[in-house]
């Protein structure tokens, strides 16, 4: 099974509306769709990534203030393990901490705008995906709209 993966122009057979002309798009304009589409989904794998990340930050953070300030811990700094106290490496967590959030909002930010990006792209070249309902298309209506839309309508595959 492919999953999202295939791009089809104009409308589906059989939605009505009359016969829509067949639109063929360019290799360029495929290309140019998909490279959104890798773009959007490594932001959401670094947000995702970094999110873990941030998690664990606030793991440790949570352990290391019930621990007595003047108590050994160690860091790996640069590939290195290095010999701290807490009072010293929780003051450079939370700052870390921090950048992270900061940097996983910058993301997100990115990623909504590409969203919108993609989202434009499609609009504006009648791009879509195969298996997808058309977008003129009025919501099932009664048993008309049922047998219209086949045995497939409503099914979510993950």
């Amino acid at each position: 099974r492919r999953r999202g993966g295939g791009v089809c122009p104009g409308q589906a057979p059989g939605t009505g509306g009359g016969p829509a002309p067949p639109l063929s798009l360019s290799p360029q304009v495929v290309a140019r769709f998909n490279r959104l589409r890798q773009e959007q989904r490594g932001l959401a794998s670094k947000a995702a990534e970094l999110e873990l990340e941030l998690n664990e930050h606030s793991l440790v953070i949570e352990t290391l203030r019930e621990v007595d300030p003047t108590r050994k811990c160690y860091r790996m700094v640069g590939g290195i393990l290095v010999e701290r106290t807490v009072k010293e490496v929780l003051p450079a967590l939370e700052s870390n901490k921090e950048q992270i959030s900061k940097i996983i909002e910058t993301l997100n930010q990115q990623l909504q705008a590409k969203g919108r990006e993609l989202n434009e792209f499609r609009e504006k070249h009648n791009i879509r995906l195969v298996g997808e309902d058309d977008p003129k298309q009025p919501p099932k209506e009664g048993a008309e709209g049922a047998g219209a839309k086949g045995s497939s309508a409503g099914v979510l595959v993950s």
